[in-house]
C-alpha cells in the first residue's frame, strides 16, 4: 500500500536523531513538516532548514490539535494528555518505525526485549554479513531507520524499543523475537507492567515467524495464534536450548549439540542465551550453520555489557553500564565467577523500579553495595545487605579502591538509567573505565 502524505498537516515531535531523520524523510518527498521540541536549546537546531517551521517549548501547542499526522520521537511519552486528546479527535500518531515499515521492501528481522537487544542484533548482523548479505542494522541501536531507506540492502535488522512499538502498526517482519520482558520503564506506562508487556508483544502482530521465550511467556500465546509459525527457546523442552554437561556449555537445537560456547569469547550466562537466539534467527533465515558458528565463536561482548576491562591481583573490574534495570543486574551477578566479595555499584535514576526484588537474591551472595546518583540513598535504604551511599560514581570507586582485595569483583551494573548524572550509559561506562585505569596507574 502506497501512503500519500501530500496536503496533510504533518507535525514532528522531537529534534533528536529520530526527529531529524523524520524531517529529512518528508523533505525528500517535497513535504514541509512542522516541528516541536521541548528543550529550549536543542543540539540539532542548526540542522533545521529555514523553510521548516518549528516551536521550542511546551508540548501544549495549537499545532498538535491542528495536525493530520503526528510523528512522535521515542523519548516523548505517548500518554501525554494533549496526545490522548489528539487521538480522540482522530489525529494519526505514528513512530519513525511505522513510517519506515510503509516504505521498506527488503525482509526485516525485528528484535525487542528488556535486555540484550543490541547484542543479539549485532550478532545477527555479523552472521548475515559473513553469509554474504548486504545487511543494515538500525533502529534503537543508534542509526535511525529512515536514514537507511536509500541504502542498498537485502536484509534489515531492527532493534526496537517499547517506546517505538507504542505507535507502530504496519511492521511486517520476516522474523521477530522478544528476548525477555521484565519490569522496566514503569514510570512511563500509566497501567504499569502489563501495559509495557502488551506493547512489547505487539511486535508479533504482523510477523511471519515468531521466536518466543517459553521461560517467560505462556504457551497460550502460541495456542491463540496458530496461524503463525512459532520457534521456542528458554526451557529444556524448547526448540533451542542452552545445555550444560561436564562443566561445558553448548547451544543445542532439538537436543542436538550445535556449538560449544564454553570455547567462545562470550562471558555471562545471559550472553549464552543471546547467542542461542541469534542461532535460532540464523537458522530461520537459512543462513549456513558453518558461518553462524564461525561468527559466534569469535564474537565478544559489546562495550558496556558485562565487559571485563581489567584483571589484576585476582580482581576483576567489570563494566556493565548498559544494565539499566533490576533484571539485567541480576543476570550480571549470576555471571560473576570470582569467589570473593562482589563490590556492586548501583545507582542513577531508578525509573520507579522495585529494588526489593534484589533482596532475596543478594542474601545468597558475599556482596557489598555502593549506591550513588539520584536514587542512590533510596536504593541503599531498600536493600537488606551491607551498603553505603555516596553522591557520585567517582566517590564510590575511591571507597572501593581502599577496600578491594584479591578474589573480589568490582561490578558496575547500576540497574538504573544514567541520565541523572551522565549523557547516557556509554558516558557512565567510560567514566568507570577511566577511573579504573587511574586506580591501576597509581598501584
Amino acid at each position: 500500500m502506497k501512503y500519500n502524505y501530500f496536503q496533510k498537516k504533518i507535525l514532528i515531535l522531537g529534534m533528536g536523531l529520530t526527529g531529524i531523520s523524520c524531517m529529512n524523510f518528508f523533505l525528500k518527498k517535497g513535504i514541509e513538516p512542522k516541528m516541536i521540541e521541548e528543550s529550549k536549546n536543542p543540539i540539532n537546531l542548526n540542522k533545521i532548514p529555514k523553510n521548516v517551521q518549528y516551536y521550542l517549548g511546551n508540548l501544549e501547542h495549537p499545532w498538535i490539535l491542528e495536525s493530520d499526522l503526528i510523528v512522535i520521537s521515542p523519548g516523548i511519552s505517548s500518554f501525554r494528555t494533549i496526545l490522548i486528546r489528539a487521538r480522540l479527535l482522530g489525529i494519526e500518531i505514528v513512530s519513525d518505525i511505522e513510517l519506515f515499515s510503509r516504505e521498506a521492501r527488503s525482509p526485516i528481522i525485528s528484535i525487542t526485549g528488556t535486555n540484550g537487544k543490541s547484542t543479539v542484533a549485532t550478532m545477527i548482523q555479523k552472521i548475515a554479513k559473513n553469509a554474504g548479505y548486504h545487511v543494515i542494522l538500525a533502529g534503537n541501536i543508534g542509526v535511525p531507520v529512515l536514514d537507511t531507506l536509500n541504502q542498498i540492502t537485502n536484509l534489515y535488522i531492527l532493534e526496537i524499543s517499547s517506546f517505538q512499538l507504542e505507535n507502530t502498526f504496519s511492521l511486517k517482519s520476516k522474523v521477530s523475537v522478544i528476548l525477555n520482558i521484565s519490569e522496566d520503564h514503569t514510570n512511563r506506562y500509566p497501567q504499569g507492567f502489563e501495559q509495557y508487556k502488551k506493547t512489547k508483544l505487539s511486535i508479533y502482530n504482523n510477523s511471519e515467524i515468531c521466536i518466543v521465550n517459553l521461560q517467560e511467556q505462556s504457551k497460550e500465546i502460541i495456542k491463540t495464534n496458530k496461524s503463525k509459525k512459532w520457534i521456542t527457546f528458554g526451557t529444556k523442552k524448547s526448540d533451542y536450548q542452552v545445555c550444560y554437561a561436564k562443566k561445558k556449555i553448548f547451544l543445542c537445537h532439538l537436543n542436538k549439540i550445535i556449538c560449544n560456547v564454553s570455547k567462545t569469547l562470550l562471558t555471562g550466562d545471559h550472553n549464552y542465551n543471546n547467542a542461542l537466539v541469534a542461532l535460532s534467527i540464523a537458522d530461520v533465515m537459512k543462513l549456513p550453520r558453518k558461518k553462524t558458528i564461525q561468527t559466534l565463536t569469535t564474537f565478544s561482548n559489546l562495550p558496556h555489557r558485562f565487559q571485563i576491562i581489567h584483571t589484576q591481583n585476582g580482581i576483576d573490574w567489570i563494566n556493565d553500564s548498559k544494565s539499566t534495570n533490576v533484571n539485567s543486574t541480576q543476570a550480571a551477578l549470576h555471571s560473576v565467577k570470582n569467589t570473593g566479595t562482589i563490590r556492586l555499584l548501583l545507582g542513577g535514576d531508578s525509573k520507579s523500579a522495585n529494588f526489593k526484588k534484589l533482596n532475596k537474591y543478594l542474601q545468597k551472595l558475599k556482596i557489598k553495595i555502593y549506591c550513588f546518583g539520584k536514587d542512590g540513598k533510596h536504593i541503599a535504604e531498600t536493600l537488606q545487605t551491607e551498603s553505603v551511599h555516596v553522591n557520585t560514581l567517582q566517590q564510590a570507586m575511591m571507597l572501593i579502591q581502599k577496600q578491594v582485595v584479591s578474589g573480589d569483583t568490582v561490578l558496575l551494573s547500576p540497574a538504573c538509567s544514567s541520565l541523572d548524572q551522565f549523557s547516557n550509559f556509554k558516558e557512565r561506562g567510560e567514566m568507570f573505565i577511566k577511573i579504573t585505569k587511574e586506580i591501576h596507574r597509581c598501584t
